[in-house]
């Protein structure tokens, strides 16, 4: 892809955002970023792009500078119906997700990992052990690290393994991994997408280019996961804890087993991986199945499993004090994703819930939570306290303390609350914007002060 001399339009001005600027003028095309903030509330963040000579559109829609543009890339928080998006293409400006600009700048081999739960630690999983077999490897994407951030550096022998959002998946055209995987899928994001039907086609977009010569993983123990691998170019493999599959992963006679074209090879027993929980057993699970896909031995699998020890904000012990354990699981941005963080608790838990709308219904949670006496108070905060508290009162579960929207206040409840060899525990199965930056913004804040208490 030559983009030198082109006129590109680059909206929204995160990480995302300002690597792709970045790459863009490095490979000589004649760059304009746009955001509603103006510029002063970047700090210095932008400093770069002044340097590289990039032209500023702050503070005001980008509507006025489209027509003079060849290409307009967007950050994935910019969703693609938004008028300017539909204005953009109206006018014939290419139009890309930071994602598809990524992957089409990218050499080598490309892995694309979505789903709703497990991304981030599969992603940073398959990362490890491509690493330890020796392959230089990029680990990018909606893991907080943008793809063009590394798409200028890459080599054809390099290895990039990217988390992919269903967000980011609206913006992609050509975008063509090698190996792309789907790990799980439940309710998620409904408010931007508006149905569970869209949502289901973002992910699926992934595999949209795909040959007879990649390959598709796929959940075997998740319905939704065994229709979208129908009807597939690729070569589909799965990965199951319940069931014996013929291409793929699987567990057998307590051990994580790998089905390629070969006889069957044992990579390690299943509990000596090291992350806990059946979750995170279906995470190495697909991890294996990518990584065999890419020839990692399973030598090098079996020591990686055992030692590798997960991602900050899933399920992290921040510290123990008091006889408290304060773990932060600020990752848990959905319902489904808290279930299984519950299923981990062995010890009376005060859990910590709420934050920004997705438009999705907690019913499911508090049909957990209703059968999980380990759970013995609920901390509401945020935008969906009250919706919370309405579906844990119809299953009669009523320990439940509103925090409002000040967290400094939900510590102290929490810690007034929990009891000598319990655990404290943050996993509110919501966004975080309506308090904080982000999920790692959410997780930074509570690991400061549960770490200031004293």
């Amino acid at each position: 892809m030559d983009v030198k001399g082109k006129r590109v339009l680059v909206c929204g001005m995160a990480r995302s955002g300002i690597a792709a600027a970045k790459l863009l003028a490095q490979l000589g095309a004649q760059v304009t970023v746009s955001d509603l903030k103006a510029e002063r509330e970047f700090d210095d963040a932008l400093e770069e792009l002044h340097a590289a000579g990039c032209r500023f559109a702050l503070g005001e829609a980008p509507d006025a500078y489209i027509p003079d543009q060849d290409m307009m890339v967007i950050s994935p928080g910019i969703a693609w119906k938004k008028p300017f998006v539909q204005n953009a293409l109206a006018c014939g400006v290419e139009v890309m997700a930071e994602l598809e600009l990524g992957a089409r700048l990218t050499r080598g081999e490309l892995v694309a990992i979505t789903g709703t739960n497990g991304k981030t630690t599969t992603t940073t999983l398959v990362g490890e052990l491509l690493r330890a077999a020796g392959r230089t490897t990029h680990v990018v994407g909606n893991i907080g690290y943008p793809i063009t951030a590394t798409a200028g550096i890459s080599r054809d022998e390099d290895v990039t393994v990217a988390e992919v959002s269903s967000y980011q998946c609206e913006g992609i055209s050509s975008f063509h991994p090698h190996v792309g995987a789907v790990l799980n899928i439940t309710e998620d994001h409904i408010a931007r997408h508006g149905s569970m039907e869209v949502y289901i086609a973002m992910k699926r977009r992934i595999f949209a280019q795909q040959t007879e010569q990649d390959v598709a993983v796929f959940n075997r123990d998740d319905e939704t996961c065994v229709r979208m691998a129908q009807g597939l170019r690729a070569r589909v493999a799965w990965f199951s804890r319940k069931q014996r599959v013929d291409f793929g992963a699987c567990v057998e006679n307590g051990n994580i087993v790998l089905h390629l074209d070969g006889e069957p090879q044992t990579v390690c027993r299943c509990d000596e991986v090291f992350i806990p929980g059946a979750h995170n057993l279906e995470n190495a699970l697909a991890a294996v199945t990518i990584a065999g896909a890419l020839g990692v031995p399973v030598e090098t699998m079996r020591d990686v499993l055992r030692t590798f020890r997960g991602v900050e904000h899933r399920i992290e012990t921040v510290r123990e004090l008091s006889g408290v354990t304060w773990i932060n699981d600020s990752k848990g941005t959905n319902v489904d994703s808290t279930q299984k963080a519950i299923e981990t608790m062995t010890r009376p838990t005060v859990l910590i819930l709420g934050g920004s709308d997705k438009g999705v219904s907690f019913d499911p949670l508090a049909e957990t939570l209703v059968h999980a006496p380990q759970i013995i108070h609920c901390v509401l905060i945020g935008d969906t306290a009250a919706q919370i508290e309405a579906s844990l009162a119809r299953t009669g579960y009523t320990a439940v303390t509103h925090a409002g929207h000040d967290f400094d206040r939900c510590i102290a409840l929490c810690r007034e609350l929990a009891v000598p060899g319990g655990c404290v525990l943050l996993s509110p199965a919501c966004a975080s914007f309506d308090m904080f930056k982000d999920y790692e913004d959410r997780g930074r804040v509570f690991k400061e002060k549960v770490m200031a208490l004293v």
